[in-house]
């Protein structure tokens, strides 16, 4: 049975232009300190790395490696990218915000640059000796998830056909360089629980390429049973966000949330420890269900400072890992039958 690895932590959250969050150097010195053993790199976080000479330089990423402080790189993640692969003209301006100055307002050249930069990460991946690159899918029907105004027929196959379409080429260049795209199920995504990442794997041919990256936090938030998601789609889990979350109902506020900020939603992400989300059950269901990669701390939380929560992050996610046995536990009670002794407790007659 492999074992999951960790703890690591995702520097997205912690990135700022003072020191130690400024550099890659600095910042991993800091989480070293901290007990972490990996990082999670933001793929468009230019203060950690270039994609560009990543993807054509397997000098540079080597260079790269030796500016970690002696820790281990899991992941180049693509999230911000990838959300640029598909976005639907309702969120334009929204998430112009992700690309440069001078793609603003140019739906298509911000599309093909997103694509050009996926490309240059699924390389830059291959050069770092990594073989899955987490992101997300984008979406082109987000808008419609709830089904009023009704949905025009065939508006949801289209999306996905569409999706697929756009993603595919990704995947092609991804096959080719043995990289997974591991997909964050996420709500603002078209591919946010089981049925929408069912469609998506479908559209594509069941790409062998198309994988995903769990964390327990999303669904929490939707209500969906996270402890059965990783046995239904265990082959397909390839990445793990370890955050937590909380709901709490109320008879003014459900799941989505009266627009409120964070501190107010009933659903709101915490550090870990601080949610429900049984983490306990979360490592042993991946365990068993054999997945033998990172556990990467992706910290957010409306009411506990960033540098309390990634300390407690490391001791915390350490405390969940499970050294899988190298015995079985009752060994000891064998009784050491063979064949004969098999036969002769059934009643079958040599």
């Amino acid at each position: 049975m492999p074992q999951i690895k960790g703890p690591a932590i995702f520097l997205a959250q912690f990135a700022q232009d003072d020191p130690p969050y400024n550099t890659l150097p600095a910042i991993t010195q800091w989480v070293k300190d901290l007990g972490y053993l990996g990082v999670q790199i933001p793929g468009w976080d230019s203060r950690f790395i270039d994609l560009e000479l990543a993807a054509n330089s397997k000098q540079y990423c080597d260079d790269l490696q030796g500016q970690t402080s002696g820790l281990a790189i899991t992941e180049i993640a693509t999230h911000l990218l990838g959300q640029l692969v598909a976005v639907s003209p309702a969120f334009d301006t929204l998430f112009d915000g992700f690309a440069p100055v001078e793609l603003r307002n140019n739906p298509p050249a911000r599309t093909a640059w997103a694509v050009e930069q996926m490309t240059r990460a699924i390389k830059a991946s291959r050069n770092l000796g990594l073989d899955v690159l987490p992101t997300f899918s984008g979406a082109l029907l987000w808008q419609t998830f709830y089904p009023w105004p009704q949905r025009p027929q065939g508006l949801v196959e289209m999306g996905f056909a569409e999706l697929a379409k756009r993603w595919q080429p990704l995947l092609n260049v991804a096959d080719e360089y043995g990289v997974d795209l591991a997909y964050e199920i996420h709500p603002g995504e078209d591919l946010h629980d089981g049925v929408t990442f069912e469609r998506f794997l479908a559209a594509t041919g069941n790409h062998p390429r198309v994988k995903i990256l769990y964390d327990p936090s999303h669904f929490v938030l939707q209500q969906l049973d996270y402890i059965g998601y990783i046995d239904v789609y265990k082959e397909y889990i390839r990445a793990f966000h370890v955050k937590d979350a909380e709901f709490h109902p109320s008879p003014r506020s459900g799941v989505y949330g009266g627009y409120q900020d964070w501190q107010d939603r009933p659903g709101r992400f915490r550090s870990l420890g601080d949610g429900q989300v049984d983490f306990k059950r979360v490592f042993s269901q991946l365990t068993q269900a054999g997945y033998a990669s990172w556990a990467v701390l992706e910290w957010e939380c409306c009411i506990k400072d960033s540098v309390q929560g990634a300390r407690e992050g490391a001791p915390f996610i350490q405390s969940m890992l499970i050294d899988v046995p190298t015995r079985a536990f009752d060994d000891f009670a064998g009784s050491g039958t063979d064949e004969a002794a098999n036969r002769h407790i059934l009643g079958i007659q040599a």
